[in-house]
């Protein structure tokens, strides 16, 4: 497995991992009906305008690629924070994050946060943060055992038309050394 940056490109394969991740994590938070209509070719053409638009140092779209080093088996989309921080230029956001189903719990979440604190710090962001779904039990124990914690902020939303509530995580960064705090 290796992490580099994406590629317009990318952007099918990043649509496959999108799609058959919310398929997976997100039945029973979600419609059935909705999860079953959604297909890479829908999301394809965002990623490809996202991956056009990612010129910020350090920030925009990682992938997760299998041995091979082509095949995505995983992505990350950082940003700057989208919330009112008090700073937001030190503040980065890891706004996507999915694993495609079939490489969940084999190493490659990890790796891939690994990488996006590293880009984060390259960016010159003192803290991480990330949403997700309050329901999302499985997510929320890997963003746990991966260093982050609930700051207390939600955000209510909807997705796919289904009524959802996200919980802000954070994670310190030390811009010295590139690495992140335990």
């Amino acid at each position: 497995m290796g992490i580099r940056r994406a590629v317009v490109g990318d952007a099918v394969a990043i649509a496959g991992v999108h799609v058959r991740s919310w398929q997976v994590g997100y039945r029973g938070r979600l419609p059935d009906a909705v999860l079953d209509s959604l297909a890479p070719d829908q999301r394809a053409r965002r990623w490809r305008d996202t991956l056009r638009a990612a010129d910020r140092p350090g920030l925009g779209t990682l992938v997760a690629t299998g041995s091979d080093g082509h095949h995505v088996v995983g992505f990350a989309h950082l940003t700057p924070s989208r919330d009112a921080d008090p700073d937001p230029s030190d503040v980065g956001e890891i706004a996507s994050f999915y694993v495609d189903p079939q490489c969940w719990r084999l190493g490659v979440g990890r790796e891939l946060v690994s990488a996006n604190l590293v880009a984060l710090t390259g960016a010159g962001c003192t803290t991480g943060t990330l949403r997700v779904l309050a329901t999302n039990a499985r997510a929320i124990g890997f963003h746990h055992a991966t260093g982050w914690s609930p700051d207390g902020g939600t955000k209510p939303g909807t997705m796919a038309g289904a009524p959802v509530e996200e919980v802000r995580y954070t994670r310190p960064l030390h811009p010295a050394d590139g690495s992140a705090s335990p």
